[in-house]
């Protein structure tokens, strides 16, 4: 039995490399862990048990032979818009997927690092919503409230984490999917500089806004998950230069001018911030305060920003449903969006493409005076399973900008952003707040994160593991 000391991504991997524990004897308890959660969780859509076994196996002879790298024999799961050789890759989706030939080349860098891939978790329809649920699979849940929402897209990810039922996993952020369901799970999220984990075997993601990102119960954790993920595909469009994450989780990040924006951008439905969100984020403000650094409150100059993001968000939708082998099972949300996406496709999204240099400026024009900008992840906490799935698509998108008004701008940006947790609410919901930077500020953010993550040790703070008797009930 391993003992529950050995837990986390660096943890495992030190242990593993000590002698302290066999990469098969994690690999199990992932396993195990995943069938006793999944009746109530339903974290994952596929679970690679043979497989992952026998590379647990593969990797216990690697570290016999004195082999070593940064994740080998960690057991880590991946979100399931992601490739991975033999599994199919149904992104959402309902219908039978074929298995697909070739690793993803951020599964590729993850096997490089030595990690055990054992599952693939769930995701809404094609990464649309901050909800986790669909006739594909069902609804994932939130493992500190199980009648709420994860959020999403990633909430398989994020529930699979939250729970322990492995030390941290990648997912995919275009318009927050990693930072909401961080946020509504109390964890880590990063959504790191477009292009920093590639997304081949496509250049881009949904015409650039969307990026993949890591998800872990510590900073340590998901900063070693991005290095590790991290590089490029010689056909990527997107080739930031190489950073060392993790070398900054311990580094004092100074005293910094950390800007605190509270005002939701431009949106053309209403968004409130929850007052009790703005309460737990105004505290995370004060303790940054008296962290040394200084905060004030301070707005970017955001604009029409949302006109540069419909555009890319639909038109790459539109492309996803193009390849799509069973589009006539698609929510009829994702065909009006696709509809929508194919009139955009043309002189919009060049527009919407052209005007990010315009962006960077103006939204850029912050970090002259500031070197962090700290805002909610979201405006409400997690909402209750079955609140958005049924609703059409009108009134999804209202709720959904509603809830989450505050994560999308910086996919249009594609700066890094970092969830971190900022508390409870109400019957002890996690909410979170965003450090956000500009290009190629990982590091910075990073060394922010852990600084506050060593004064409030929130990591230490874990909701109940799921157990047999819940998967009954459920």
């Amino acid at each position: 039995m391993v003992s529950d000391r050995i837990d986390g991504a660096a943890e495992c991997a030190r242990a593993l490399a000590a002698g302290e524990v066999t990469s098969r004897a994690l690999v199990e308890r992932a396993l195990a862990r995943i069938e006793t959660a999944q009746p109530s969780l339903n974290a994952f859509r596929v679970v690679r048990a043979e497989a992952a076994l026998a590379e647990a196996e593969a990797a216990d002879r690697e570290l016999a032979a004195g082999t070593r790298k940064p994740l080998l024999g960690v057991p880590l799961a991946v979100k399931d818009d992601m490739d991975v050789a033999g599994e199919p890759t149904a992104f959402g989706c309902p219908g039978a997927y074929p298995p697909v030939a070739e690793d993803g080349e951020a599964v590729r860098r993850l096997r490089a690092a030595g990690a055990v891939i054992v599952g693939k978790t769930n995701t809404c329809e094609l990464g649309q919503w901050p909800f986790t649920e669909g006739p594909a699979f069902g609804a994932t849940r939130n493992p500190w409230h199980p009648d709420h929402t994860p959020g999403g897209s990633s909430g398989g990810s994020a529930a699979a984490v939250a729970a322990g039922l492995v030390p941290a996993a990648l997912g995919s952020d275009g318009a927050g999917s990693v930072r909401i369901p961080a946020g509504w799970t109390h964890l880590i999220g990063i959504k790191p500089q477009r292009g920093r984990i590639s997304t081949w075997p496509r250049p881009e993601s949904f015409e650039g806004i969307t990026v993949n990102g890591t998800l872990a119960r510590t900073v340590a954790d998901a900063a070693l998950l991005l290095d590790a993920a991290s590089g490029n595909h010689p056909g990527d469009l997107h080739r930031p230069p190489a950073l060392d994450v993790s070398a900054a989780v311990g580094r004092d990040p100074g005293r910094l001018r950390i800007a605190l924006s509270l005002k939701p951008p431009f949106t053309a439905v209403p968004a409130r911030l929850d007052p009790r969100v703005r309460a737990r984020v105004l505290t995370l403000a004060e303790r940054l305060a008296a962290l040394g650094h200084t905060v004030e409150e301070a707005e970017p100059r955001y604009g029409q920003i949302g006109l540069a993001f419909l555009p890319r968000a639909t038109a790459g939708l539109a492309e996803r449903v193009r390849e799509a082998p069973f589009p006539e099972l698609l929510d009829p949300r994702t065909r009006d969006a696709a509809r929508l996406g194919r009139l955009l496709g043309g002189a919009p999204l060049r527009a919407a493409r052209r005007a990010e240099a315009v962006l960077h400026r103006r939204v850029g024009a912050l970090f002259a005076r500031y070197d962090v900008l700290l805002a909610p992840t979201t405006a409400a906490p997690p909402p209750r399973i079955g609140t958005l799935v049924h609703m059409n698509g009108w009134n999804t998108d209202r709720a959904m900008i509603a809830a989450c008004p505050y994560a999308w701008p910086w996919n249009v940006l594609g700066w890094p952003g970092v969830n971190v947790p900022a508390g409870f609410v109400g019957e002890g919901l996690p909410v979170g707040a965003q450090l956000l930077g500009p290009a190629h500020s990982e590091p910075l953010l990073v060394s922010l994160a852990a600084q506050l993550e060593a004064d409030l040790r929130w990591h230490e703070r874990r909701p109940p593991r799921p157990s047999a008797t819940d998967a009954r009930a459920a």
